[in-house]
């Protein structure tokens, strides 16, 4: 058998690979091995990790990286700390290959060992853009460590090749994650109330907002300019999932607790919710707030619509039922407005996702299963013809 290695760090990656993952897991040629890390091991995260192993998923590893620190200096130390262990994981499990997904820098840090032990590396989502975030280069970084992409939208594809991979081991397959969008069974509102414990009101938002890593105003400061304009939203019910262990996270999920503790008729927080209760979740509202790929990738499947603020998430390829605004309170006001018109939901509900194509899952498994894990040749550059 061979050993296909699933690496996850946090809630939102886990509900991604998932799918995949139990794939893997029925599969009659490979086997998977699943290494923990990040996030999923901290107390004040969630603990997540139960989670996987709750939905009946052998944790072949657990790697304890995070400090309590989320500053710059703290996160760097944490990329170390992982470093050291996986020298010796990797040791143990051999895997035959490592499948990652994203850009965050956990992922970078494991992509790093994995290339040093000559560990062929499978990355999901390579080829996109988010300017606004540190992992931007941490993505680009992974493709180039990488053996075999597998990207979201034939845009993205190309941009892989662009940078020197070849086209043969680079395929366009679609969002992984809208697999769940179009095989979960959602659960009602009447569930999501009872198992959530609030009452949806007349307007209902589902808020994730993540640390602008390269913005010009602090993480604090932008957050502040939007819960003041959440706070004149009289007729609207906010249901935050709080951010991931990037530099300042902490700082969000502080301002989220002190803003729930204040405004608990109009507001409840999370850390996690998984995948069926986030995803019935959003269906259920009338927009997702703030700056995660969520709002990108599987609101406009939902039919959903996306108030997308900052520039964490610029150039992205977006669906026109996202609306931008910057970090001005106005602009938001006018953003959740425009959001409950009818004529906005009616347009919504025909908009094409350019991230969707059907069984997603299903031609990653057929690509992993013919390859030769054995027989893993050395890259090398692939040259485009074209005159500079």
């Amino acid at each position: 058998m061979i050993n296909i290695c699933v690496v996850t760090a946090t809630r939102a990656e886990y509900d991604l690979l998932k799918p995949l993952m139990r794939s893997l897991e029925q599969s009659k040629v490979l086997n998977l091995q699943v290494l923990v890390t990040g996030a999923h091991l901290s107390t004040e995260f969630g603990l997540t990790y139960k989670e996987i192993e709750h939905d009946g998923f052998l944790v072949n590893e657990k790697i304890e990286m995070l400090l309590s620190s989320d500053t710059a200096t703290g996160i760097v130390k944490s990329m170390g700390i992982g470093m050291i262990a996986y020298a010796d994981v990797f040791n143990r499990l051999k895997p035959n290959a490592l499948v990652i997904l994203g850009d965050r820098y956990e992922m970078l840090a494991v992509a790093t060992s994995a290339s040093i032990f000559k560990i062929p590396i499978v990355h999901l989502h390579g080829g996109e853009i988010t300017e606004g975030a540190y992992d931007d280069a941490f993505r680009h970084a992974i493709t180039k460590l990488s053996y075999l992409h597998f990207t979201s939208t034939e845009e993205y594809r190309k941009r892989v090749i662009q940078m020197g991979e070849n086209p043969n081991n680079v395929y366009n397959v679609g969002a992984i994650g809208l697999d769940n969008v179009f095989s979960l069974n959602f659960l009602s509102k009447t569930e999501l109330e009872t198992e959530l414990d609030f009452k949806f009101k007349k307007y209902n938002y589902q808020l994730t907002f993540h640390p602008e890593t390269f913005g010009k105003m602090s993480s604090k400061k932008q957050f502040s300019v939007l819960l003041h304009a959440l706070k004149e939203e009289e007729q609207s019910f906010f249901i935050f999932t709080k951010s991931n262990a990037d530099t300042d996270g902490r700082i969000i999920n502080r301002m989220i607790d002190d803003f729930v503790s204040t405004y608990p008729e109009k507001a409840k927080a999370f850390v996690s919710l998984g995948a069926l209760r986030f995803l019935s979740l959003v269906k259920e509202c009338d927009a997702i707030i703030g700056n995660s790929s969520s709002g990108i990738i599987e609101a406009p499947s939902l039919q959903v619509a996306t108030i997308n603020i900052g520039d964490r998430q610029k150039g992205r390829i977006q669906a026109e039922s996202v609306i931008n605004c910057q970090v001005d309170k106005e602009e938001i006001k006018n953003a959740i407005k425009l959001s409950q018109k009818k004529h906005f939901k009616q347009k919504i509900r025909k908009v094409e996702n350019p991230y969707r194509k059907v069984g997603t899952v299903n031609k990653i498994m057929v690509i992993l299963e013919k390859q030769n894990w054995n027989n893993i040749k050395n890259k090398s550059f692939y040259n485009l013809d074209i005159k500079i």
